[in-house]
């Protein structure tokens, strides 16, 4: 099981795709005490990866004090950073206070047109710094990608320049139009490319050592089967039944790109919030409509439930309008 923290919203790059229109930090963000509060009850829910991301995770003074109680709690504490204010003594500290390994994004192989979407100009040869700065320090590091219609043709490209970095994996985020993304709306993947690239991620698999992983595209579960690859994932979309977020002032949503409040761990403990919440026994259900209620992948695939709650005004129990299958549509290969 794993579960994501947004430490803060404090951030200094101006992503147009932020999940979380970060920016400023918020004036009741949980303390240090409340956090470590937070990380007991998460290891006690019997969660196993921490991830600690934002905003950017790396400006909260007590991230590595955070980070360390993670640890000693056994927690597997894990980052998604956007690389940039990592210098050696930071990537010395995350590796001594227990990180178990930095996600770092890079979204193209082209220094502009990375800056352009992350909004700072500098940021793609900050990260890329970083996480040579990571390799140095012998913390592991992966690189997040989110894909959208300027860089879907250079995915394979990032994952060869994550090779070369020494990456331990490439995962691969396609947008989800929430926070600021839903600006950029009209930039998302649509059917046919959303099921090619799919089909491409899993043939690069086949050709490169470290893990390629989509994220918020759960079909790649049905994909992977139907090619005959094995996966150590069990299931594509986890929201609500092995996953949940936890923001910055402490509200629980069922995924970082599902905005639908589910509790407030100032308010329950989150244990309680977990185990007795309706909207997620709701999703354990997996009482989905349309064709995800029937399909025969249901099990391991779920359709993205944060997609679909984006797409029907808020019925996060929809079908997943961007699944071909659904349609008994094949792309050819």
């Amino acid at each position: 099981m794993i579960i994501s923290w947004n430490t803060t919203r404090q951030c200094h790059l101006k992503c147009k795709h932020c999940y979380r229109d970060a920016g400023e930090k918020e004036k009741n963000e949980l303390s240090t005490e409340e956090g470590k509060t937070l990380i007991e009850e998460i290891a006690n829910s019997g969660f196993k990866i921490l991830v600690l991301s934002g905003g950017e995770p790396l400006l909260r003074d007590d991230i590595f004090d955070l980070t360390s109680h993670a640890a000693a709690c056994g927690l597997r504490p894990v980052f998604g950073t956007t690389g940039t204010t990592i210098t050696p003594p930071v990537a010395r500290k995350l590796k001594q206070s227990g990180a178990a390994r930095i996600g770092i994004s890079l979204d193209s192989i082209n220094p502009e047109e990375h800056d352009q979407f992350r909004g700072v100009p500098g940021a793609w040869e900050q990260a890329i710094r970083g996480m040579k700065y990571c390799f140095d320090a012998d913390l592991p590091f992966q690189i997040h990608t989110t894909v959208v219609e300027h860089n879907y043709h250079e995915v394979e490209a990032i994952t060869d320049l994550a090779v070369s970095l020494g990456a331990a994996a490439h995962h691969v985020f396609f947008l989800v139009p929430t926070g600021r993304a839903k600006d950029i709306e009209a930039e998302a993947l649509r059917e046919k490319q959303y099921e090619h690239l799919l089909h491409r991620i899993l043939k690069k698999q086949q050709e490169v050592s470290i893990e390629l992983k989509p994220t918020c595209a759960p079909q790649f579960m049905r994909i992977a089967k139907q090619m005959g690859m094995e996966m150590r994932f069990t299931k594509g979309c986890l929201a609500g039944t092995a996953y949940c977020c936890i923001l910055p002032a402490g509200d629980v949503h069922p995924c970082p790109y599902l905005p639908v409040k589910v509790g407030n761990v100032r308010e329950q403990p989150f244990s309680d919030i977990w185990r007795e919440a309706e909207i997620f026994k709701q999703l354990r259900s997996e009482k989905f409509g349309g064709k995800c209620g029937t399909c025969d992948y249901k099990d391991i695939c779920s359709g993205c439930r944060a997609r679909a709650y984006y797409y029907t005004n808020g019925d996060y129990m929809a079908e997943d309008p961007w699944c071909l299958y659904r349609r008994g549509i094949s792309v050819d290969q």
